[in-house]
């Protein structure tokens, strides 16, 4: 946590290509906050002392005259609209249309839930297998999965853990079972609400991999680990949604997939056939 634009924002490390962005665009905000706190205040004073009563004694019933009250209105909607459609407008629209390509992304479900993050990737086929509600089981099949799609033999499901490759864009659908929820990555700089019945897209790329101090198990201690938050208030056991985003190079990333993927069941070896033996007859018989 370090100082952005000369303010101590106290922001937790930036981890993302966007990041960086986004401090610098909330710094930004923050020092015009800065600048209209001392304007007002300076107003604010200078009017305790322009309109006091020792130098008004009598009350001015017809008020402030001339235009100068109208140019300023005018002035600050001009403003105002200026930093709407020329900054904010364009800014917004060249982030939201910039959804990754899913050929050149990493896909990834994940379902909301009181009180865990469901994480679902597809298998080696890059293929959702298909779910249904109607499956959903707690603990056994919390994503609904559908046993008898082919799609979805191969697919990896995780609760309240998130991997992600280290520089590539990672494309995620969130959505969520039950009531609202609030998706929170602080180091990605990525918060998105997870809304029943929607699925809405949400894309970053990691910059950076967890340091040591915030890598499992032992961040889970020392209470350092990147975490998975849930910022929006969802029951009376809110506080336990919380899971663990470990960003890793491609190779590891690989690595957890390969190990995380469904072992093929072996069927057991067939058992040897039966081998007639001749027995040999007694010593004196025929």
């Amino acid at each position: 946590m370090g100082n952005t634009l000369g303010l101590p924002m106290g922001f937790p490390p930036a981890a993302s290509s966007h990041g960086a962005q986004l401090d610098q665009l909330t710094a930004i905000v923050h020092w015009f906050m800065l600048v209209m706190f001392v304007g007002w205040g300076i107003f604010f004073i200078y009017c305790l002392f322009r309109f006091s009563r020792k130098a008004n004694p009598v009350a001015s019933y017809a008020g402030a005259k001339g235009g100068f009250s109208t140019y300023g209105e005018a002035a600050v909607v001009l403003v105002e609209v200026v930093l709407l459609v020329l900054f904010a407008v364009p800014i917004w629209a060249k982030r939201v249309g910039n959804v990754p390509d899913k050929s050149q992304a990493v896909q990834i479900r994940v379902v909301a839930e009181q009180f865990a993050w469901n994480v679902h990737y597809p298998g080696k086929d890059g293929v959702f297998g298909r779910t249904d509600s109607k499956l959903v089981t707690a603990g056994g099949n919390p994503l609904g999965l559908d046993p008898t799609d082919p799609a979805g033999k191969d697919d990896i499901t995780t609760i309240n853990q998130l991997h992600i490759p280290l520089g590539k864009p990672v494309l995620i659908y969130l959505t969520s079972k039950d009531v609202i929820h609030s998706f929170y990555l602080p180091v990605m700089r990525v918060k998105q609400d997870a809304i029943p019945g929607q699925v809405i897209p949400v894309y970053f790329t990691a910059n950076e991999v967890n340091p040591p101090k915030a890598k499992l198990p032992d961040c889970a201690v020392s209470k350092t680990c990147w975490e998975i938050a849930c910022a929006q208030l969802c029951g009376l056991t809110h506080y336990r949604m919380q899971g663990y985003l470990t960003v890793e190079s491609e190779a590891d990333f690989q690595k957890w997939l390969d190990d995380s993927a469904p072992k093929a069941a072996v069927a057991p070896a067939p058992a040897a056939a039966a081998v007639a033996v001749p027995v040999a007859a007694p010593v004196g018989t025929k």
